[in-house]
């Protein structure tokens, strides 16, 4: 694929100055690979990928990058997980999840506040009522299946009142396309494709129920390799900067490396806030209204509190350290 020229300029000196700064601490040498993936629900981690610049950086240090296509925040942390990736984009919720099952991750980077997932039909439903006794596409572990299970709570309706489907994303957008499910807890970009291209509604929205999309790392990586995580989240910083300044042609990138129609992809775009990176309140708040209600449908932690779990999960140190944070 032919690279699009995404001229962000990085701050060289400071993440000089970051890795110089740690090398008396007792790191591990560098690693031969620094591993990232990337995903069609985070236009951020396309933008980076597209401009080159982390090759680019990592290559003055001798060390190679690779980066790894996870279709889903379940698949970010299997990948996580079987240490395949050093670096996972997931929601927020998502990451919880995994952390309550003893993932060994942390979160350390806000990409976006997105309203990427919502609840979508054909038009036969309408309410979160009329999903009794329906059959509901979900991807277990990912915000869209938090998002369902929040959605049913609010509205007094067991989860044994519908029958889940088990479908990666892409699959439950194609069975609700073809009528095999009443409903489909959606994420974007398939979520923006079934409006356009199938004229499909989403009847219930809820944009406090969406998570943040974060960015996670291995604990074992970030404990052995401090700067390199700091590095990673000022190329992150720059790829974001220039998809605040560059809207049409980040849309662009989104759109040809994800294989979608410039309307799908700006739809995509407009349903998401680039504007604050830093770990904070509220972050933490909404895992915690997120998680309480996991905890209730027994998906959370036996041994600690959802605040205690929460606390674990997030470490804003990373980020503070390279742009500070929004209260300076």
């Amino acid at each position: 694929m032919k690279k699009r020229n995404v001229g962000f300029t990085l701050l060289a000196g400071a993440l000089l100055l970051s890795a110089c700064g740690s090398s008396t601490s007792g790191e591990e040498s560098a690693p031969e690979t620094i591993r990232l993936d990337y995903a069609f629900y985070s236009p951020t981690s396309l933008v980076l990928k597209e401009s080159g610049k982390v090759e680019e950086h990592f290559e003055e240090q001798g060390i190679d990058v690779e980066w790894v296509l996870s279709q889903g925040s379940n698949r970010a942390i299997e990948l996580l997980n079987s240490n395949s990736v050093d670096f996972g984009s997931t929601a927020g919720a998502a990451a919880l999840v995994a952390k309550s099952n003893h993932a060994p991750i942390e979160t350390v980077y806000v990409a976006s506040d997105p309203e990427w997932t919502a609840l979508l039909s054909n038009g036969d439903i309408e309410t979160i009522e009329d999903l009794k006794g329906k059959q509901v596409a979900a991807t277990m572990g990912t915000d869209p299946h938090i998002f369902l299970l929040r959605a049913l709570h609010e509205a007094g309706i067991d989860e044994s009142e519908i029958t889940i489907v088990q479908l990666q994303h892409n699959d439950g957008a194609s069975a609700l396309a073809t009528g095999e499910v009443d409903a489909w807890a959606g994420l974007d970009p398939h979520m923006a494709t079934q409006e356009v291209e199938h004229d499909a509604e989403l009847f219930y929205r809820n944009q406090d129920f969406n998570t943040y999309s974060v960015l996670n790392v291995r604990e074992d990586f970030a404990e052995s390799h401090p700067e390199l995580v700091e590095e990673v989240i000022e190329l992150y910083e720059e790829a974001r900067k220039w998809t605040l300044d560059n809207h049409e042609e980040a849309t662009a990138i989104l759109a040809e490396q994800a294989d979608l129609s410039e309307e799908v992809a700006a739809i995509q775009m407009e349903r998401n806030d680039f504007s604050n990176p830093v770990l904070e309140d509220e972050h933490r708040d909404a895992l915690i209204g997120a998680g309480v209600v996991l905890e209730e449908g027994h998906l959370g932690p036996a041994a600690s509190s959802v605040e205690e779990l929460v606390d674990e999960l997030l470490n804003p140190t990373y980020v503070e350290s390279v742009v500070g944070s929004t209260s300076d």
